[in-house]
């Protein structure tokens, strides 16, 4: 018999709803302590894509300027950048088994934004403007 705890993916503490931006973001349905587990998940590894014009992709290895992208499973794709100071999530990859898992940097309260800052926002072309808003 399965439980939850053997899933690849837990998404169970996010919901996806419209944020204030216009788009979509992640949420939490619950509050969450710093240091806990906020979602886990799997990726797909992308082919043909440039992750340089698509910000709805991940960075996925540590080879720049040679990067692959990949694509998260559950409300992974739907998390929003911030500053450092804003941030209330962290994302670890997995590159050797294609997972993640996602965890608060500080205590989070249910309807809460889930908020991180993307691995590639400083050099992706795709996220100009997000710098360009700092200037």
């Amino acid at each position: 018999m399965s439980t939850p705890a053997d899933s690849l993916v837990d998404c169970s503490r996010v919901m996806v709803k419209n944020d204030a931006y216009g788009g979509a973001g992640a949420f939490a349905t619950v509050d969450i302590a710093n240091g806990e587990l906020v979602e886990k998940g799997i990726v797909r590894v992308l082919t043909n894509c440039d992750g340089n014009e698509n910000p709805y992709v991940f960075t996925w290895s540590d080879v720049i300027p040679n990067v692959t992208w990949a694509c998260g499973s559950g409300c992974s794709t739907f998390y929003n950048t911030c500053e450092e100071e804003s941030s209330n999530t962290h994302m670890v990859r997995d590159f050797a088994n294609n997972s993640f898992v996602i965890t608060a940097t500080k205590d989070i309260k249910a309807g809460d934004e889930l908020m991180h800052v993307y691995k590639s926002k400083k050099w992706r072309t795709c996220f100009g403007e997000l710098n360009e808003e700092k200037k």
